[in-house]
């Protein structure tokens, strides 16, 4: 009998316990249950955030590889931070494999969710709202993924952000679609950061729709392989938010999708209608930089066949008038630098700054109409997205 139950408590000991799923409430000490759920759970484990509105007064952290944080809905489940005494994040994730779905998280001091270093990570149906609208005190970003492998966003809304409402930066394998980007700084950023893939989202109201950049001096370098495809981008007119210094204050209000630094980008099969600047930018970064690994100038760009409807009639540009006059009334859709290089399928309109070098400002800008060449081959699109598997969890 000994020798029996010494046995199976030794097979318990060594067989992984099944998956719990904690419930948590809203009401008195709900911050607290929930922060300790998010500490003691074990991988597997599913986190449920009943219906209601949960206030907060400090961010939450999450440091355990595959958990899933699960609400009611976008609008059932609020994590109000209307209160939090600090100035961090919402939500932060530093854990692989892990799910957040299904809540909302409103007027966080800094960023909303934000996950570093986390592998294989999943954003499904998130709300992030800065309630008062566009101000330069609201957080900087909603969805801030960085220095991942293996990223999908998918049907979150971000409104109010005074940098990006949706961020991938420094990471690789990405995925971002079916999502909302309203009234922020840049609505869509894809920042130092490769095989990304960016459709069928909203980019709406923002300063700039949805913005591809490759920057200097960061721990990850070479953003490419990109893809921003069947995106609706529109009324991108919100005048720029931006505190001081931040690298999207130089963002021009108007600007629908751009590029800079970047290679290998395509842009197809968008709808681009009232960016008052331009519908589509492609263009070289024009800071001093100290960075011997860095290209200031977009490679091998292509822009596919779009659908614009209106956009350039009033450019927040040195010069506007004068370039609206030779232009007549309207400029071109796709607005080039001339820096780089750039490919467009035949009867794409556009027009070019003709920029002799990087970083020299406009004093040898000489505008015409854009003559660039079509693409000789298909885009490479093996790699681009995020892993498949991720889908499995929706």
């Amino acid at each position: 009998m000994i020798r029996t139950a010494f046995a199976a408590t030794l097979l318990a000991s060594t067989t992984p316990l099944l998956a719990e799923t904690h419930t948590i409430s809203p009401g008195e000490g709900a911050q607290e249950r929930l922060q300790e759920a998010l500490i003691l759970a074990q991988p597997g484990d599913e986190i449920v955030l009943e219906a209601g509105r949960y206030a907060m007064s400090d961010g939450l952290s999450l440091d355990v590889d595959g958990v899933t944080l699960r609400g009611v809905g976008m609008d059932g489940t609020v994590l109000d931070f209307t209160g939090q005494q600090g100035a961090g994040e919402g939500l932060l994730v530093t854990s692989d494999n892990v799910t957040m779905r299904d809540f909302a998280l409103e007027n966080p001091k800094g960023d909303g969710v934000k996950s570093k270093g986390a592998d294989n990570i999943v954003y499904h149906r998130i709300r992030v709202t800065w309630t008062r609208g566009p101000h330069p005190e609201n957080g900087a970003y909603g969805i801030y993924p960085v220095e991942s492998t293996g990223v999908l966003v998918d049907g979150v809304k971000v409104t109010g952000a005074s940098d990006a409402g949706i961020y991938i930066g420094q990471s690789n394998r990405i995925t971002v679609r079916n999502s909302i980007a309203e009234a922020n700084v840049a609505g869509i950023e894809i920042e130092n950061s490769r095989n990304a893939l960016v459709e069928h989202n909203i980019a709406t109201r923002n300063t700039g729709g949805i913005l591809v950049f490759d920057l200097p001096n960061l721990p990850v370098m070479g953003g490419g392989n990109v893809i921003v495809a069947n995106n609706l981008v529109v009324a991108n007119d919100t005048p720029n938010f931006a505190p001081p210094g931040n690298i999207v204050a130089g963002v021009r209000r108007g600007t629908g999708i751009m590029v800079m630094a970047n290679e290998n980008v395509l842009i197809e099969d968008n709808i681009l209608s009232g960016n008052p600047t331009a519908p589509v930018m492609v263009i070289a970064y024009t800071q001093p930089y100290d960075d011997d690994r860095y290209n200031p100038l977009p490679r091998e760009v292509v822009v596919g066949p779009n659908q614009f409807d209106g956009g350039g009639y009033d450019p927040q540009l040195d010069g506007a008038e004068m370039l609206l006059a030779a232009f007549g009334g309207e400029l071109p859709p796709v607005l080039w630098d001339g820096l780089g290089s750039l490919a467009a399928v035949q009867g794409t309109m556009g027009w070019s700054l003709n920029l002799p070098e990087a970083g020299k400002g406009l004093g040898g800008a000489q505008p015409a109409l854009m003559s660039v060449d079509a693409p000789t081959t298909e885009f490479e699109r093996d790699g681009i997205g995020a892993p498949a598997e991720l889908d499995t969890r929706l």
